[in-house]
């Protein structure tokens, strides 16, 4: 890994967690220094606007777009953190239900 992921920026996402990773609970402590350290450069490379240079980035670009499965530390903590943050927000409603449509009766004298 020597040679991979390489970047001079640290990884943070004020958005999601704004106390950093490692204070929020759902990354390990090495878990939150791996996002830190090398979270810019996963994030390029899965956004394609960073190409893969080394074999282990071709690697981690095919996770990325779901062509194998995470194997590698780096593959699984940057799924994992794409599983916290990219999901679909659940949706809650006050009343608890769908609202329901009202019947339209026929009130009209058939006496006639």
């Amino acid at each position: 890994m020597a040679d991979s992921f390489t970047t001079t920026n640290r990884f943070f996402d004020n958005k999601h967690y704004p106390r950093g990773f490692s204070r929020h609970g759902d990354f390990t402590i090495k878990e939150a220094q791996l996002l830190e350290r090398f979270g810019y450069a996963f994030n390029e490379l899965d956004a394609g606007k960073r190409q893969p240079v080394t074999e282990e980035e071709q690697l981690f670009v095919a996770v990325c777009h779901g062509e194998r499965e995470p194997v590698t530390e780096q593959e699984k903590v940057w799924a994992k953190y794409l599983a916290r943050t990219r999901r679909p927000k659940k949706f809650h409603t006050l009343s608890g239900g769908k609202p329901q449509a009202d019947a339209v009766e026929d009130y009209t004298d058939s006496d006639d």
